[in-house]
């Protein structure tokens, strides 16, 4: 857990609310480029770990290849730099929630409000630290001499500091955006981390009022043009990141676009693109099919600007999560007819049939398929659901080396190495 070189100095950053911002600032560009939410990171490893992207660049020292045909190790490069950039990121929310909770200068609205983002944005580092590490450390303080040698929090432990660090957030935050494009999270966005949270407990019916609470706001409306989904000005999006500079394209567009040639990093699955059936609009307008000779392959077209882009942003939320969520929620409880226009909103977007008169058993399964025909290479979604619903042996049967163990990686060796209080290593590494 390194401590970033550009640490915060509380004692001036926090004097009033334009330096504080400017900190959050930080934090934003840092989730942005260096977290599991940058828009090459979860969405592209997470993809290749599972079974929607294939991955195309060979050499020895590229860990996400490695991680591709499940062989990785410890020292696996891509995997430090996961657990290295989430950490970064969450030095820099304690370095902001010490410092608003020292201030004698802020208002208490302001302190509210910053020390509520940064909690979310904590959260949901954390959120990713879990599912992909189990037993992980939680830190909150800034302080080295205690970060240096923390131990594990169980993974029975993490969901309810989660839990009380999100109701924290909510209890801070408002409902309202502090900017129109929706770059900075609101309450709404704490409340859709919690509900997560809940799922992954089965807590259902918890998890059922938190998304009918985000689903009824009036802050949000269902798009249902396809073509319009990741266009940044639609009421359907909870939180995007702006790209750095203005008309930058997203990263998702840079890490997913190839044209005219081979792939050379990323290229969506052939088991992925047999999921959707020939009429599914989502394959037509989220895919793009890329012939070279007689090799033909499929790129995520989900962001199509690559120059001058002024409409598309890295979204991060959006309201889809919460409908399918829901509708999981609901059928987890016997809800099967309540459950049922939450996944046939998506689907019927998509240009398929309404699904009715179903049992809960195939129910689950067509939201697990829903899942990843909507939310492929977003945010690690089908490592995510997959986890979720107790499937990703699953992957046995597609990808050639997967073992029970991987459903966690490696803890790095290199911090294993630095703070022996991190061992045991994860079982099978």
């Amino acid at each position: 857990m390194d401590v970033p070189d550009n640490q915060i100095e509380s004692g001036l950053v926090f004097e009033n609310v334009q330096t504080a911002d400017a900190a959050l600032a930080a934090l934003y560009a840092g989730l942005r480029d260096s977290s599991p939410i940058a828009g090459d990171n979860s969405g592209a490893i997470l993809g290749t770990y599972t079974d929607d992207l294939d991955f195309y660049a060979t050499a020895n020292s590229n860990g996400v290849y490695d991680l591709y045909r499940n062989q990785h190790i410890a020292a696996n490069v891509d995997i430090y730099s996961f657990w290295s950039g989430s950490y970064q990121q969450v030095y820099l929310s304690n370095s902001i929630i010490e410092g608003v909770s020292g201030s004698s200068s802020l208002s208490v609205s302001d302190k509210n409000r910053i020390k509520g983002e940064a909690l979310l944005a904590r959260s949901v580092l954390f959120f990713y630290l879990w599912q992909v590490f189990g037993d992980f450390p939680y830190p909150v303080t800034t302080n080295y001499q205690v970060n240096q040698t923390l131990s594990k929090t169980p993974t029975s432990e993490v969901g309810l500091k989660l839990e009380n660090d999100l109701n924290e957030a909510i209890g801070f935050l408002k409902d309202e955006y502090r900017n129109v494009e929706r770059i900075y999270p609101n309450r709404k966005v704490a409340q859709l981390m919690l509900a997560k949270v809940y799922m992954i407990q089965h807590r259902w019916a918890e998890a059922e009022s938190m998304l009918k609470s985000i689903i009824q706001s009036p802050l949000y409306q269902f798009q249902s043009d396809i073509t319009k989904v990741f266009i940044k000005s639609s009421s359907h999006i909870l939180w995007q990141l702006k790209p750095k500079n203005p008309g930058d394209p997203t990263r998702e567009n840079q890490t997913y676009y190839f044209n005219g040639v081979a792939p050379y990093s990323y290229a969506l699955t052939q088991n992925l693109i047999g999921s959707f059936s020939g009429n599914d609009l989502r394959k037509t307008s989220w895919t793009a099919l890329v012939t070279v000779g007689p090799n033909t392959w499929y790129r995520s077209d989900k962001y199509k600007n690559g120059a001058n882009n002024s409409t598309e942003y890295s979204i991060i939320f959006r309201l889809e999560e919460a409908y399918l969520l829901l509708a999981e929620a609901l059928a987890q409880q016997n809800k099967i007819v309540e459950a049922l226009p939450f996944i046939n909103a998506t689907r019927q977007r998509a240009g398929l049939s309404a699904l009715s008169g179903i049992t809960k058993e195939v129910l689950l399964n067509e939201l697990l398929l829903e899942n990843r025909k909507e939310f492929f290479t977003e945010m690690g979604h089908r490592f995510l659901d997959l986890k979720r619903f107790d499937r990703l042996t699953d992957l046995t049967s597609v990808k050639t080396n997967w073992k029970d163990f991987h459903r966690l990686w490696p803890l790095p060796q290199q911090d294993l190495l630095l703070n022996p209080q991190l061992n045991p290593q994860n079982a099978g590494y």
